[in-house]
């Protein structure tokens, strides 16, 4: 049954709380103004109660606050404007209650903010800071829509880097499921080496692998003790910003594994064929040097500008191995001849794609255990970059 009655007023004695989580129980009534003493409070959680009343003044006083959920209960009245002196908010989540009234202007400035849900409410306004938003509906016919959508929010909601597409708001009921997500104006990673229209030189190329290193790594060593794995690395979840610089995204089918870099779980779902690590295609055994795997895929695609699905690909032929069978001295015939075209700085640049070419092998060895990690990975790419730029200084 959960707790019950109304909020206790001496929880506002409660000086040094952080955090007050009271969801999915059964409270009802007001919330007491006793909690306006609560100073130190960073997360606010009243979801799937039964509290009702206006949402109290007093909230906008809580400087710290970074969460405040008040889903599904009976709140009435307007929002309080007071709630604009919030700066350090990032998730208000009032959906499913009687709110009504007019949106505050100025609502959607806050630069923290990356999660606003205001639906099924009686609201009126518009929520603008002139930011353009991309929506991601999910298709609710296919069985696994519910895991990722629930599995997308839960990495982006609670993983933050530059590199990292950023969730701005959701919106979640029994008949549709969608995110409100940042617009990459330049579109994909697969858009820039397919289509006749766009060409990227080597130094993009570099930059945007390099992001894609920084996006990996941070999931799977920076953010906790449970590394979280992409699964599905592919060129059209690679987006690009108006500076072009590369964000990672569709998180659907990742996995939240244990403690530790070698911590290896199984499962049912299958990545893209092409990008897939073996042991993930033969077995479903997912760990890090999984996508450690479909970088290294990614790094020769990048600067070959072959899939590796390319027809050519049959038998025991793969992107890898026409990789491997190519170095040192082949390189020329695999590599993009759109990036070796032009005769300035042509060792620099023919020099730069073989350390590129090895360091994708070491991504993609047959065993896991011999695969380098992604923060070594990363570290070597911008190793590499550096030392094409001088290089390419020293022959101009």
């Amino acid at each position: 049954m959960g707790l019950g009655g109304t909020i206790p007023l001496h929880l506002g004695n409660l000086s040094f709380l952080v955090s007050l989580d009271v969801a999915h129980n059964n409270f009802h009534g007001h919330l007491p103004n006793e909690l306006g003493q609560l100073r130190r409070l960073r997360f606010i959680r009243f979801g799937f109660n039964k509290l009702s009343g206006s949402i109290p003044t007093w909230i906008g006083v809580l400087s710290k606050l970074q969460t405040l959920r008040l889903y599904n209960n009976s709140f009435t009245g307007p929002i309080p404007n007071s709630l604009l002196n919030l700066s350090k908010l990032e998730v208000f989540d009032a959906i499913y209650n009687v709110i009504d009234g007019n949106i505050p202007s100025g609502i959607g400035n806050f630069s923290s903010l990356f999660i606003l849900n205001l639906g099924y409410n009686n609201l009126q306004g518009t929520i603008s800071d002139g930011t353009d938003v991309a929506i991601k509906v999910f298709n609710l016919q296919l069985e696994r829509a519910f895991r990722s959508f629930n599995s997308e929010c839960e990495v982006l909601r609670n993983v933050r880097h530059r590199n990292l597409i950023k969730i701005l708001s959701s919106c979640s009921n029994p008949d549709f499921k969608a995110l409100v997500l940042e617009f990459m104006p330049n579109g994909s990673l697969e858009k820039w080496l397919y289509s006749y229209n766009y060409f990227f030189d080597i130094l993009e190329r570099l930059n945007i692998m390099i992001d894609v290193g920084s996006a990996l790594e941070y999931p799977h060593h920076g953010h906790s003790s449970a590394p979280i794995i992409h699964c599905d690395l592919k060129p059209t979840n690679i987006l690009l910003d108006e500076n072009m610089v590369a964000h990672v995204s569709d998180f659907g089918i990742s996995k939240l594994l244990g403690e530790g870099e070698d911590f290896v779980t199984q499962t049912m779902t299958m990545a893209t064929i092409g990008y897939m690590a073996p042991e993930y295609g033969s077995e479903g055994i997912v760990s890090a040097k999984c996508d450690v795997y479909s970088y290294g895929v990614l790094l020769m695609e990048t600067f070959t500008r072959k899939r590796p699905t390319d027809e050519m690909f049959t038998g025991e032929m793969s992107l890898r191995r026409w990789v491997k069978e190519s170095l040192p001295h082949g390189l020329t015939e695999v590599v993009d001849a759109n990036l070796v075209r032009e005769e300035q700085a042509f060792a620099a640049k023919m020099d730069c794609i073989v350390s590129i070419m090895d360091l994708a092998l070491d991504c993609c060895m047959e065993s896991p255990g011999k695969r380098i990690n992604m923060t070594d990975a990363a570290a070597k790419l911008k190793k590499i970059k550096v030392k094409f730029l001088d290089d390419a200084a020293a022959t101009s």
